[in-house]
Order: structure tokens, then C-alpha cells, then sequence
């Protein structure tokens, strides 16, 4: 069944709940971007439930990126229901999550910048990554004092915790770090771990499957979610593609994107397969089907480790 076809199915047939993929439209989706789509796909399909597609486009946007990446995955056989979403259309929706959490005194104003938080995420007292709360307890003098000097301030929660643990399908249970995130920027941009979290219970996605350099950031949406009344998804955060040098893909890496493989001369099933192979779905040159790659599924037998891309010859 096409998406467009799903789109007109009454929700009494559906299933509750949904999984998704939100790819950002900086650019082509490459093979690691592809094959994690693919697994998102599987994972919802295979359970039954409902596939959404979101553009996350609250930070850069290169023209036809979104068309494009739609399009390819169109072109390896990948459905979706409904329209496909864009978080800039859904500024309110964040914008009344952020009203609720400052009505209910968790949130403050962060005036440093990029660099003075590097500095001092950096010193020994801070856990890796997070954000120290140099502007936590901030006087109201010390407050409009920055706020003269002209620095617009970024907006961020108040957290009363400083870890959270999470299960994950492919990792089992995980704790990381929760700190006092950015909700919205300096700019007035809402941040990704605001929206993410907002969108995907507005939308009733509860399955999460996305790359596994993610998981760091699932504890702190996982908790923020929580704030919000909102349930957290089951997550699934799937081993990335990476170079032979074990860095993630670029395009320094070669034929990465469907339009550069197709200019060798491969057609998008066989990239299909390639993709495939590289799950253990299927063997080097077998031509497979969306269909027979679900029929194969199980994610218990999903390759742990990551997936070292070797650009083919023509």
C-alpha cells in the first residue's frame, strides 16, 4: 500500500502508535542517513505500526534538499502515511511547551556564549558535554546586567536531575547525562531537543529508531518528556555507517548518495541490496524487496557494530 493510499486508511484499522524518520535538509541523504531510514521503516512496519516522515528544518536548509531526499526515498521503495511534517510549521506547539515549563519555574536565561560554555564544560568538576549552570542562580542585577550589554539570551530547563536511564532495543538499559538543556536559543529558534520530543508526542510516535551517535541525547529527552507529561518512545539507536578510517560518511568518502551510485550505474535496488547486505538481510549481488527484507526482519539479529563503507566500482 502507497502512502498516499494509507493516508485515506479510517484510524480504527491503524495501529496505535507510530515510528518515523526526520532527516534535516542540509543536504542528500547519504548511504548511513538511507540505511538508517530503512531500519526505521522495517522496525515500524514489522510491529505494525504506522511510518511518519518529519523535516526537522529549525536550522540550516539548502534548497531542494527536502525534495530530493523525499524523493530518494521514494525511489528505494519507502513508504509513509499522512504529509510529510515540517518543525517550522509547528513553532506553537513549542512555544506553549516552553510557556508550561517556565510557568512552572524551570527554566532561566543563559547569556554565555559558545565559547565560554566550551571552556567551561571543560574543567574537571564538569561531566563531559554538559552544560556547567554558570547562569543558573543568576541575581536579578547579575541578570539585567547581561542583559544590557545586548546578548540576547538562550532559554534553558532547570533540571533537578543530573543523569536518567533509558532502555534502548539495541543497547538494553542506558544512563547519561541530563544537564540544563537549551529550549530555545539565543535567536528564537527553538532547540532540536525541545522540538524532538514535543513533535514526536504530538504526532504518537512511540518507537524511535535513528543513528546511535543519538543515544547520548535520548536521557535528557527521555526526562524532558517527562516534565511535559509526555510519554517517552521506545528507542532504538541503530550503528551508524562509517569510512574505512571509522569516521561517519561524507562526501570526501566517494559514491555516498543514491544520485552519485545510480552515476556509476547502479540502480536504486541494488542499492536497496547493498543496504541490505550490510543488515544481514540479505547476500552480496541478491536482489531483494521491501517485502522480503520485512518477511527477514528481526532486530535481535541487527549487526551491533558499525557498518565500514567501501565505495563500489562502477
Amino acid at each position: 500500500m502507497s502512502h498516499s493510499s494509507r493516508q485515506n486508511e479510517p484510524l480504527s484499522h491503524r495501529a496505535a502508535g507510530a515510528g518515523r524518520f526526520a532527516p534535516s535538509p542540509s543536504g542528500d541523504l547519504h548511504l548511513g542517513n538511507l540505511r538508517t531510514a530503512l531500519l526505521a521503516w522495517l522496525f515500524a512496519r514489522s510491529t505494525g505500526r504506522r511510518f511518519l516522515m518529519r523535516i526537522e528544518d529549525l536550522d540550516r536548509v539548502r534548497e531542494g534538499a527536502r525534495e530530493r531526499q523525499l524523493s530518494d526515498l521514494a525511489e528505494l521503495g519507502l513508504d509513509w502515511d499522512g504529509a510529510v511534517v515540517s518543525q517550522s510549521h509547528r513553532l506553537r506547539l513549542y512555544d506553549n511547551a516552553i510557556a508550561r515549563l517556565r510557568a512552572a519555574g524551570l527554566t532561566y536565561e543563559c547569556f554565555c556564549t559558545r565559547k565560554e560554555i566550551l571552556k567551561a564544560a571543560s574543567a574537571p568538576h564538569a561531566p563531559q558535554g554538559a552544560y556547567p549552570g554558570t547562569c543558573r542562580n543568576l541575581t536579578l542585577e547579575e541578570r539585567e546586567a547581561r542583559r544590557s550589554s545586548g546578548r540576547p539570551p538562550a532559554l534553558r530547563l532547570r533540571a533537578a536531575v543530573t543523569s536518567f536511564s533509558i532502555d534502548d532495543v539495541v543497547h538494553g538499559g542506558f544512563s547519561g547525562v541530563v544537564d540544563d538543556l537549551v529550549l530555545r536559543r539565543g535567536d528564537g529558534t527553538p532547540a532540536y531537543n525541545l522540538a524532538v520530543v514535543v513533535d514526536d508526542a504530538d504526532q504518537g510516535i512511540d518507537q524511535v529508531v535513528r543513528g546511535d551517535d543519538l543515544l547520548s541525547s535520548a536521557p535528557r529527552q527521555a526526562y524532558l518528556a517527562g516534565l511535559l507529561g509526555l510519554a517517552a518512545p521506545t528507542y532504538a539507536h541503530v550503528p551508524l555507517a562509517l569510512n574505512d578510517e571509522g569516521k561517519r560518511l561524507a562526501k570526501r568518502d566517494g559514491a555516498v548518495t543514491l544520485a552519485e551510485l545510480k552515476a556509476l550505474g547502479h540502480n536504486a535496488n541494488q542499492v536497496l541490496g547493498m543496504l541490505a547486505t550490510s543488515l544481514g538481510l540479505a547476500v552480496r549481488g541478491e536482489g531483494v524487496d521491501l517485502a522480503i527484507l520485512l518477511d527477514r526482519f528481526e532486530p535481535d539479529g541487527l549487526p551491533r557494530q558499525p557498518w565500514i563503507f567501501k565505495p563500489p566500482t562502477p
